[in-house]
């Protein structure tokens, strides 16, 4: 019936067709055929040839135990690709020049347009804050470490670029860090300096460094500070200046570049840690550009940049995933735009933006997924949405990635105009992704989409998916800059004989180390210089890598049974009704239970639809009935997965508050923070358990 009305919609009636062909003569038809032809093949769009062969995505190196991308020039590691850009300093040179100083960075006011400071000033203003710093008694040898405590902004930039002209190191603070690990971080690198984009943030350093002996001279803020504030900074013996000053400064006393070399460390990005202190890693210039390279070289076939492409900056400037995607935007000369600073407002910045790259995070795929089959709100829609997906799903899999199809015209075009509408990279990576949205968005994207995997000690990414290949379920192969390899993780029988095991790394892009933590440093980085994910993958038939668990959150049951919590959660998160998941279980019991959020946007639609009920979020979050279909729910998506009996909770309980960076039960990289989670809710997971064992 639904096929038929479908029909009836947007496919011509073919008795017609035939009388109104039977007017024309048989020369004239051949014409019109010949025309038709002629079109569709000048106008059809055709698979882009894949970089590789897609069932051989890298191959074996040091006799069988490690794999390299099969992009790579012989088996040395990739450490840069054009040769006039080996550290960052010269990325940004060489940017400068192919983009002939065009618009570099951008940023805009409330409802304005995006103004824009071009490579020029950004060199001047680089130029003028590095020589301040030089000023100060900064230098490659003596007190190098500069402190930047910033959401994103061209400031955040312009300070790192300061840092990289004159062999300086930048330590990023992260926004939503706690007093202590603030001080912590400002202790252990000895900062003396501290870049802040707003009082507060001043505040916090200043509440840091209270009533103890510390390192911090000098505080800058990108704004003009208060005479309070400055008194208060004088009151610890702080000069507190703003960035107007220190340029003016610079630019009174300027010093010629002190340009890095690509051993020299670039910066030292503290990781956000699930537990425990952030530890500090060190990282080169060779290691930034290396990584940065080797994406380069994976996609520049498929999708080269150029100073035409312009890129969202909203994802953590502290963390390596941004940082990398902004050095391969500036190294072609490209621009980059930063968000208002309030996530709530991000799309209205990328539809005045009109990005054509936009790094993702899982979070915010789920989110497009649940709101576009949250619009489908009836079987007709339904039956429709689904049949153009699989029409898209159908041609990527023949390699096929296009959005000017007449599913594109009828039913995504509103998902790509909700990007800007000229979107033509996107990358995933920091989390992992249900494969179901990975394909549906990648469907109706139309664009090239990428999903990587990595972590800090390997600069941001250390597997790439390859262009052609639009399946989901693994994270790629090997980047260029970097051999991967598995091995034995005995105690849940992973066995590198039988291609699984810990995901090891070993290569151009990967970490010194850890700041004056020789211990920490030892355990990630064996005698052979493989780093030690902590992750458990699987090498695919054709070369790719799967990540199964997480060697560091894995417990036992009382029964004897391993189980990979977020492998679970992953599973659960899918449910239309849940926004997060949090599973819990321990060696004293036989079982698990989990904390579910609902998702305040989808709950009431869903429970409409499946239970009849109507209500507020919270009086429906309240219910039994909604909590048992919940969990009915989550047992069906957990059976479909392939979830054994014991992977399986047996009670829930409903919580009503998102987990957030901002209430501490998140990362800045939006991982869960487990023993905070587990600490608050210990009271609601005994009472469950306590029903359990009744």
């Amino acid at each position: 019936m639904n096929q038929e009305l479908l029909q009836k919609l947007w496919l011509p009636d073919l008795d017609e067709i035939r009388q109104y062909l039977s007017s024309f003569s048989t020369p004239v038809l051949i014409s019109i055929g010949a025309v038709a032809i002629a079109y569709f093949l000048a106008t059809h769009s055709k698979p882009l040839p894949p970089a590789c062969d897609l069932q051989k995505q890298s191959v074996e190196v040091e006799g069988g135990l490690a794999r390299r991308s099969v992009l790579s020039d012989g088996d040395e590691p990739l450490t840069h690709i054009y040769d006039d850009a080996k550290t960052m300093y010269e990325f940004f040179l060489r940017g400068a020049c192919v983009s002939n100083n065009g618009p570099c960075l951008g940023f805009r006011k409330p409802k304005q347009l995006y103004e824009w400071l071009s490579y020029k000033e950004v060199i001047q203003r680089s130029e003028n804050l590095g020589s301040a710093f030089v000023y100060k008694g900064h230098s490659k040898s003596k007190d190098p470490h500069i402190g930047i405590f910033s959401q994103n902004k061209p400031e955040w930039t312009v300070t790192e670029l300061a840092c990289y002209t004159y062999s300086l190191i930048s330590v990023p603070l992260y926004d939503t860090l706690g007093t202590e690990a603030i001080s912590y971080i400002i202790d252990k690198a000895s900062i003396s300096t501290i870049v802040c984009d707003v009082e507060e943030k001043i505040n916090q350093v200043l509440e840091c460094v209270s009533n103890k002996t510390h390192s911090v001279k000098t505080i800058i803020l990108m704004q003009a500070p208060s005479g309070d504030l400055i008194s208060k900074g004088q009151d610890a013996d702080i000069e507190i200046i703003s960035l107007q000053e220190m340029e003016a400064i610079g630019k009174a006393n300027h010093q010629p570049p002190v340009p890095p070399q690509p051993d020299d460390m670039a910066l030292i990005c503290f990781t956000s840690g699930t537990t425990g202190n952030p530890k500090g890693a060190m990282l080169t210039h060779c290691n930034v550009v290396s990584n940065c390279s080797a994406f380069i070289k994976t996609t520049r076939n498929s999708v080269p940049l150029s100073p035409s492409d312009t890129h969202i900056s909203y994802l953590p400037m502290a963390h390596m995933f941004e940082r990398v995607a902004q050095g391969v935007m500036l190294v072609h000369g490209a621009k980059i735009g930063f968000f208002q600073g309030d996530i709530r407002l991000l799309m209205d910045d990328v539809a005045t933006l009109k990005p054509s790259v936009f790094p993702v995070v899982p979070r915010l795929l789920n989110r497009m997924y649940d709101k576009i089959f949250g619009q489908a709100n009836s079987a007709l829609k339904q039956w429709v949405l689904g049949f153009a997906y699989r029409r898209k799903e159908a041609e990527l899999q023949r390699g096929l990635m296009r959005r000017d199809s007449i599913w594109d015209h009828l039913i995504f075009r509103k998902v790509q105009a909700s990007m800007g509408g000229c979107v033509r990279l996107m990358l995933i990576g920091a989390a992992p992704v249900s494969p179901t949205v990975l394909t549906f968005i990648r469907a109706a994207m139309g664009c090239q989409f990428y999903e990587g995997y990595g972590q800090t000690e390997c600069t941001a990414g250390c597997t790439l998916t390859m262009p052609g290949d639009w399946s989901a379920g693994h994270v790629g192969s090997p980047l260029p800059c970097n051999y991967v390899k598995l091995v034995d993780f005995v105690e849940m029988n992973y066995w590198a004989a039988n291609g699984e095991g810990e995901v090891c790394v070993k290569g151009a892009n990967v970490f010194k180390g850890y700041l004056k933590d020789p211990e920490k440093t030892k355990e990630t980085i064996d005698e052979e210089g493989w780093v030690h994910t902590g992750d458990i993958g699987k090498w695919l038939p054709n070369g790719t890598l799967k990540i199964l668990d997480r060697k560091k959150h894995i417990f036992k049951l009382s029964q004897g049974e391993y189980i990979a919590p977020e492998k679970i959660e992953n599973i659960y998160v899918r449910s239309s009704a849940l926004a997060q998941v949090f599973v819990h279980g321990d060696s004293l019991q036989s079982c698990l239970v989990a904390v579910v959020v609902p998702d305040p946007d989808f709950l009431c639609n869903w429970t409409k639809r499946t239970l009849g009920l109507e209500g507020t979020y919270l009086d429906l979050c309240s219910r039994k009935e909604v909590k048992a279909v919940i969990l009915e729910d989550m047992l069906r998506l957990g059976k479909e997965g392939g979830l054994k009996s014991f992977e399986q909770v047996k009670l829930i309980h409903v919580h009503t508050e998102l987990f957030t960076i901002e209430n501490g039960f998140l990362t800045p990289t939006m991982k869960a923070k487990r023993n905070e989670l587990r600490q608050y809710f210990r009271g609601q997971i005994d009472q469950l358990y306590t029903q359990i064992n009744l």
